[in-house]
């Protein structure tokens, strides 16, 4: 092999591959101050890791949201106050506010839409091939504070566990940190541990408890080359929903107790046990009504109020389409949030009025079983609650008519489309969506509706047949449930689909702060590959050369290659200190909620994948004609990175953690 070069050119070679103009080496500069100052930052937030030793050694365990005296017993755990203290956290954003910006509806010309209130493409979609809108509640219109609601369900979970399932009174002093979990996340029953995984299915991040677990541990329990893991099935749970937050971070409590010298009480209990547990007394919050209760007498106290909400329903309706609310709640919660959320009532106030923002209303539908052939449709009575058999959907009559309310009978024919209004026709003006109840014109200026109906159970072939739709190509369905609402949805029967991702607006506000941190990261990356092939270079001229080992030349070429395998772990210490301090600024525990590194999370894949359109909040569908045709982003290709820089994030990052 030639002669290596000598170490006066070894700094040209270094950085031939790296950018080199003044222009570049200015802006990697500017990057690397804008970088710093954002550490600075970082380091003043109160966003501390999990610390947590070892009782073995130490008899002494530092346990995440849990209170007790001190003990100077060896047998007792030690249990303090949690040393974390996240951010606002994910999911905790409240909807859009009238004057945030200009609705649709309010402006002649077109204004650009703030990032935070827009809504995100993955798929194309002409909103005239759409004939009916449809609507989960929870999480969806709702929007829960999962700082009050995700208290009380962990709270309740726990009374149900003490006093249902005999578990250890121990189990009342265990507080809740709502901000700590995160959706996305994958519970594996059988090991006790928490993961975060990417898109190629890698665990990038996995606690037991609240200990982390090691690289090595992550390799040997689920990175290795022979194991082929999907995390489904029985063996794994996953943190689909904003629901599951007070559930996941529970479960992690009671893995911690469960090891700890004073969790004796459980020792004998599996982890696969303890999740099985858990997950029944968090279904008994829910059927025995504590969980209702508690939010139907203060609303406000447990959801978000969405002032563009009923905004959004009246100009979809507008348009011609036809609107649904289906949702896995049945009538009696139903009516007690959508009429919080649009008529602002409570308690002896509420009414049915509400049912008039919508053309069919399903409740206790049991996604995702509802998008395959299910068991009886059932018409509701709103005015007592009670159920009437159906027959193909067709009303039963009772024998004994005077059992039975003389509620009418729904109508279940289908519903007869009309065209989307004419922006210059009379009675149309966007100004007068504001006196409309929902529904098309008359003729006369009124508004002229069907009776809404109201059903509960049946399945999607019921629904399509009220709704007069012929495919489900013609459905567009918004939901927070990325399996239950939107996967489900889009293999099993193609509606288009609507993912609701309030995570989205701490994650936007983040990454708008961030550019400039992400372009040293870039940077490093490109100048640690030059740095790492010169290095091979070396490797191999001292390798192959036949030089003497004694020599002066093979003496001069290994310094130079020491020199150079210090600039690379220098270049890999930088770059991991910046990446990893990315991550906690959007989270101290599991980072940001959409990368796991460079690559997406497994969440992010699956938005990618199902969900045709997502935003934050369904509200910001109101800064958008009900008539746009979307279009989806161009994809790039790892070739094409020369060509579109700004999109070359998506690539493989041999960084095992962050």
């Amino acid at each position: 092999m030639a002669c290596l070069l000598p170490k006066a050119s070894l700094t040209s070679v270094l950085t031939r591959r790296a950018p080199s103009s003044r222009q570049r080496s200015q802006k990697s500069q500017n990057c690397s101050m804008l970088s710093q100052r954002w550490l600075k930052d970082l380091s003043q937030k109160p966003c501390l890791p999990i610390s947590i030793c070892s009782y073995a050694s130490a008899r002494t365990l530092r346990y995440k949201g849990v209170a007790a005296s001190n003990s100077s017993s060896n047998d007792t755990l030690n249990i303090i106050a949690a040393p974390i203290s996240s951010h606002q956290g994910y999911g905790s954003a409240p909807p859009p506010q009238p004057g945030d910006h200009p609705l649709w509806v309010d402006e002649l010309l077109p204004s650009f839409v703030p990032t935070p209130r827009q809504v995100f493409c993955n798929r194309a979609l002409n909103m005239k091939h759409i004939k009916a809108i449809g609507f989960d509640m929870d999480y969806t219109l709702a929007q829960y504070r999962p700082e009050t609601f995700e208290a009380l369900a962990h709270q309740q979970t726990v009374e149900k566990l003490v006093t249902r399932f005999g578990y250890p009174e121990e189990l009342r002093s265990f507080t809740f940190s709502w901000d700590y979990m995160m959706k996305g996340l994958v519970i594996d029953k059988n090991r006790g541990n928490m993961l975060k995984v990417d898109r190629h299915k890698y665990v990038k991040i996995g606690y037991h408890g609240f200990q982390a677990l090691t690289s090595e541990e992550r390799k040997t329990m689920y990175n290795s080359s022979f194991q082929s893991l999907n995390f489904e099935g029985n063996d794994y749970a996953l943190v689909d929903t904003l629901f599951s937050l007070a559930e996941a971070y529970l479960f992690m409590q009671l893995v911690e107790f469960k090891d700890s010298p004073v969790g004796k009480a459980l020792h004998e209990k599996s982890y696969h046990q303890l999740y099985k547990d858990l997950r029944s007394a968090v279904d008994m919050c829910h059927r025995d009504g504590s969980l209702k209760k508690s939010v139907a007498a203060d609303p406000a106290k447990f959801i978000h109020h969405d002032p563009l909400l009923r905004k959004v329903l009246r100009t979809l309706r507008a348009s011609g389409r036809r609107i649904f609310l289906a949702t896995n709640s049945i009538w009696d919660y139903t009516n007690v949030v959508m009429n919080y959320l649009l008529l602002g009532e409570r308690g002896s106030g509420r009414s049915v009025k509400w049912l008039d923002y919508f053309d069919v209303v399903m409740v206790g539908c049991g996604k995702p079983a509802f998008f395959n052939d299910r068991g009886q449709l059932f018409s509701v009575d709103v005015g007592t609650g009670l159920l009437r058999n159906t027959d193909e959907g067709m009303p039963i009559t009772p024998i004994d008519e005077a059992d039975v309310s003389e509620a009418p009978l729904p109508d279940l024919r289908p519903l007869s489309f009309s065209p989307a209004p004419s922006p210059n026709s009379s009675g149309s003006s966007l100004s007068s969506l504001d006196s409309m109840d929902g529904g098309a014109s008359n003729g006369n200026g009124k508004p002229q509706r069907m009776k809404p109906s109201v059903f509960q159970g049946g399945c999607y072939k019921d629904l399509h047949r009220i709704l007069g739709v012929t495919s489900g190509e013609q459905v567009l369905y918004a939901g927070d449930h990325i399996y239950g609402d939107i996967v489900k949805a889009k293999q099993a029967i193609g509606w288009r689909t609507l993912l609701v991702v309030p995570e989205l607006d701490v994650e936007l506000a983040l990454q708008e702060q961030a550019k400039s941190v992400w372009a040293e990261l870039r940077l490093l990356r490109t100048q640690r590959d030059s740095v790492d092939d010169q290095m091979q270079r070396f490797e191999w001229a001292l390798a192959h050369s036949g030089w003497d080992p004694n020599s002066e030349a093979y003496a001069k070429n290994l310094a130079m290659l020491k020199e150079t395998a210090a600039r690379h772990d220098a270049l890999r210490s930088k770059h991991s200190e910046v990446l990893s301090s990315l991550h906690r600024r959007h989270h101290p525990i599991w980072g940001q909620i959409l990368k796991t590194g460079y690559q997406n999370s497994r969440f992010a894949h699956q938005i990618e994948r199902y969900a045709c359109l997502y935003t934050s909040h369904v509200s910001n569908l109101a800064y958008y004609s009900p008539n746009k045709r979307w279009q989806g982003r161009c994809d790039i290709m790892a070739h094409e990175d020369v060509d579109f820089p700004e999109a070359g994030w998506n690539v493989e990052s041999d960084s095992d953690s962050y």
